[in-house]
């Protein structure tokens, strides 16, 4: 009898076994993980809402409801994730995880805009159809599916840029055959039209003004705590403390010492600096810049190594010399790095500075929260995550020729 049960204790074993054998290995979690995500969304929130006007609420429609071949377009290329996820073939499942991302991203503006023109269609002149929570999921999971794609089949720079300006093209030459303007992004995009390129310019302006002032300001700092190692503990907490302030007190702080300033000296009055406008803007963001771009600059430059800088004034190298042939290469990977840190925090932090009417595109951000069109909120968000993801790529090439030449 017990050797009867040990029997069916190994049969049911072994059947356990061959079934775990028979069932497919997962290579890759995260395309399991974005499949799942996306999956989630599309049966749990809407993927458009349309409402009689900008201000009024909605109604969520799911994407099962959207035109078909779009969708289904969405769909598939969301479901070939989960098979990717199973394949072994690594660069295999890289290319067709591009593919697939490309699926699920032109499936879901395609469908977007042709869905937003039937709703729109027959309802009221001044109704709104607004992207819901499953497309915003979908875009996503398509684009860090490609991310992860692109990293993992280590691509070069140009190869990347490539494969980046083709889902660009894709996009501008649906948004340019107007699929998108019955979207209200679309309509309040067109409505401000006008201005966008203005405040925009005016963005990119304060941007690079406060780089500037913060390398004027960084470079010097940098040597005096690389040459005065007693300096460099109160420069940094200084610095710390500037760093600790938040930004919209800061902005505000400095309105009444600039405006004091141009009342005693009539010269900045003249040129426009005053309490409000760029110029206390400018201020603020190169304070905030200081400090990750004079400790970047420190770290390259310090974890140099002694015995190289030894062994080239040895062979009779000269100061300048060994600064420029030595140090500035070898640290010059860890001030890209500290300059990247530098210029995406200043592209987010300059939307703050239209509270205190330096422009840039913050002002369509705080024009959508006090109207409470959150559309209008997105036509200058969109644009500086867009800003801050261009400035990292062109960092991330500028870096990886900084490690390569050494």
């Amino acid at each position: 009898m017990r050797a009867g049960l040990f029997d069916k204790h190994l049969a049911l074993i072994s059947g356990s076994n061959a079934e775990t054998a028979s069932m497919p290995k997962v290579h890759d979690r995260i395309l399991l993980v974005l499949f799942s995500l996306g999956l989630v969304v599309i049966f749990s929130g809407g993927f458009l809402n349309c409402a009689p006007n900008r201000l009024a609420t909605g109604v969520a429609y799911p994407l099962s409801q959207a035109p078909a071949l779009e969708a289904a377009a969405a769909m598939i290329g969301l479901c070939a994730l989960a098979l990717l996820s199973v394949s072994r073939r690594r660069k295999f499942r890289s290319f067709a995880t591009i593919l697939a991302a490309a699926l699920i991203l032109w499936g879901s503006l395609a469908s977007a805009g042709r869905f937003a023109a039937i709703l729109v269609r027959g309802g009221p002149p001044a109704a709104r159809a607004s992207l819901g929570p499953a497309f915003w999921t979908l875009a996503s999971v398509a684009i860090l599916a490609l991310v992860d794609a692109v990293q993992k089949a280590n691509f070069s720079m140009p190869a990347r840029a490539t494969i980046g300006a083709a889902f660009c093209a894709g996009f501008f030459l649906m948004a340019a055959a107007g699929d998108f303007d019955n979207l209200s992004l679309a309509r309040e995009f067109s409505n401000n039209r006008g201005i966008f390129a203005t405040e925009l310019l005016h963005h990119l302006g304060l941007v690079c003004a406060a780089i500037f002032f913060a390398l004027t300001l960084g470079v010097p700092l940098t040597v005096l705590v690389l040459r005065t190692k007693a300096a460099a503990g109160f420069v940094f907490a200084s610095l710390g403390i500037l760093q600790t302030i938040p930004s919209i007190a800061l902005f505000g702080v400095l309105i009444a010492p600039m405006s004091r300033l141009s009342e005693l000296l009539p010269l900045l009055r003249g040129l426009g600096i005053n309490g409000t406008g760029p110029a206390p803007a400018v201020l603020a963001l190169t304070l905030y810049s200081l400090l990750p771009l004079v400790r970047g600059f420190y770290t390259g430059f310090s974890e140099v190594a002694m015995e190289v800088k030894d062994a080239a004034i040895a062979i009779g190298f000269g100061w300048r010399r060994l600064f420029l042939e030595v140090e500035l290469p070898l640290a010059l990977p860890a001030l890209i790095s500290g300059l990247r840190v530098v210029t995406i925090q200043a592209i987010g932090l300059a939307s703050v500075a239209a509270l205190i009417g330096a422009g840039g595109l913050g002002t369509f951000i705080f024009q959508g929260i006090g109207q409470y069109a959150l559309d209008l909120v997105l036509v200058g968000a969109i644009p500086v995550i867009l800003l801050a993801l261009l400035a990292n790529f062109i960092f991330e090439m500028l870096l990886g020729l900084a490690r390569r030449n050494l």
